[in-house]
């Protein structure tokens, strides 16, 4: 499998600097003004990690959707994820990372026949249906299709229900399996997913359940199931985030689908991959006291230049609860009761309705961990205001663990004096405090990271 890896030549490693080291460097850039994320490769490869030592049974298929920033694609797609895609343009988008197409599942259940033609274009064969219009409509662009029947299990407590819009009830597959075995169509799995953001890590035992009796009735029909695919819902935010569900997901797969069974185990996972890797750093444009009658301060509110219509659209979307801290070191100072207001004009656009800051200023920046998922993704353009600069950092121990885990080779790299040089185009150069790896004989780590084309991970996963 052939992967272009191309991000490095604009990344900057990290050893002894911190993401909010770098935040600071780049706030303090002159005429640094408009806002801007820190993707953390750290953080993601670290998630990786994580996944495959908590659930090896399960492939993760990155939901695109999430956030499809080239980076995270591109070292997902190094280190042997999966995609799950859920439009042409997704699919185009990975394709043209070098991801081989049998790595790829078209995971929306009501495709528009255009999108279905170029899955069949692309060979992109394995998708999910849930109603028999979708069938008929497989059967018409791409009757050879690989199909998985979605099932409904909703969780008792998420943060986006599913269920109302995707799924057929698990005592209701049976009709539309037997539809397909109609149409001569071809069924090798069951999926579902117990919606976005899932805070009830025991439905998963009963969506399993679920599944292995469509499994069987399948079966029964005479098609041959070798794929369960446990979709998303995985949260990427706190501690121990997959210790609670993997424990779930294992027990249940070792009952209904032990691993002598022979059937391949995805997911479909989002925000876990992603959501805390990002973090946006905003500037204060403007700023009002609110007083009483009397001229006492009630509080004051705080204008940045990013807002509902941009980053913090998952506030609406998502009922995310973001927090935003200052830059600058404000030490014991008191807190004083704000708002936080995005840039357009509309009344709408408040970010934080109540919270607690010290006295800020014109010019000072708030951060804003935790924005990676379901954020860039859908930002526009309202009133002009422009969309975040991404910048990538990369801690040296990843590059390290990247070199050793993918064939990629540093040895013309090396520590220079303890100093820095700068990270790429984009980021400023750093001070001669800080640590760093710079590049003898002009090789830029893009040369390296090439080396990941020969490299194919997946077997691991």
């Amino acid at each position: 499998m052939k992967l272009e890896c191309n991000f490095a030549d604009d990344a900057r490693i990290l050893n002894e600097e911190t993401v909010m080291d770098v935040i600071k460097e780049m706030a303090g850039e002159p005429d640094m003004e408009d806002p801007f994320y820190i993707l953390n490769v750290g953080d993601l490869v670290q998630k990786i990690k994580v996944w495959k030592l908590k659930m090896p049974r399960v492939k993760p298929f990155y939901a695109v959707k999430c956030n499809d920033d080239k980076t995270v694609l591109e070292i997902l797609a190094a280190m042997g994820t999966g995609f799950d895609c859920a439009s042409k343009n997704e699919i185009q988008k990975v394709l043209q990372l070098g991801v081989d197409p049998s790595h790829i599942i078209y995971a929306h259940p009501c495709k528009p026949a255009s999108h279905l033609r170029h899955a069949a274009k692309q060979n992109i064969s394995l998708m999910t249906f849930d109603n028999e219009v979708e069938l008929h409509k497989i059967k018409a662009y791409y009757p050879q299709a690989k199909l998985v029947i979605r099932i409904r299990c909703d969780a008792l407590d998420c943060a986006i229900p599913l269920g109302i819009k995707f799924g057929v009830y698990p005592e209701d597959a049976g009709a539309l399996l037997a539809v397909a075995r109609d149409l001569d169509l071809n069924i090798v799995g069951v999926s579902f997913h117990v919606g976005s953001g899932c805070r009830e890590p025991q439905v998963f035992s009963r969506a399993i359940a679920a599944a292995k009796r469509v499994f069987e009735e399948a079966q029964d029909l005479g098609f041959n199931l070798n794929l369960l695919d446990i979709g998303g819902g995985f949260l990427g935010l706190g501690d121990n985030l997959l210790d609670e569900v993997a424990e779930v997901v294992n027990n249940a797969l070792e009952e209904y689908f032990p691993e002598d069974c022979g059937f391949k185990v995805i997911a479909e996972p989002g925000r876990y991959f992603v959501a805390s890797a990002f973090t946006l750093a905003t500037n204060i444009v403007a700023k009002r006291d609110v007083k009483d009658d009397s001229g006492s301060l009630m509080s004051t509110m705080y204008y940045i230049n990013d807002g509902i219509y941009g980053s913090f659209n998952s506030i609406v979307i998502d009922g995310q609860i973001v927090h935003g801290v200052p830059l600058k070191d404000c030490g014991e100072s008191p807190l004083f009761p704000c708002s936080i207001w995005g840039p357009t004009c509309d009344s709408s656009d408040q970010v934080l309705s109540s919270a607690a800051l010290p006295r800020l200023s014109c010019g000072d920046w708030l951060v804003w961990p935790g924005l990676g998922a379901y954020s860039m993704v859908g930002a526009g353009t309202f009133n002009g205001f422009p969309l975040p600069k991404v910048y990538v950092v990369i801690p040296h121990h990843t590059w390290l663990y990247l070199e050793e885990q993918l064939g990629v080779t540093t040895t013309k790299f090396e520590l220079v004096d303890n100093s820095v040089i700068d990270g790429g185009p984009g980021y400023p150069t750093a001070s001669a405090n800080a640590t760093a790896l710079t590049c003898a004989a002009a090789t830029s780590l893009t040369d390296h990271f090439n080396h990941m084309a020969i490299t194919d991970m997946t077997a691991e996963m």
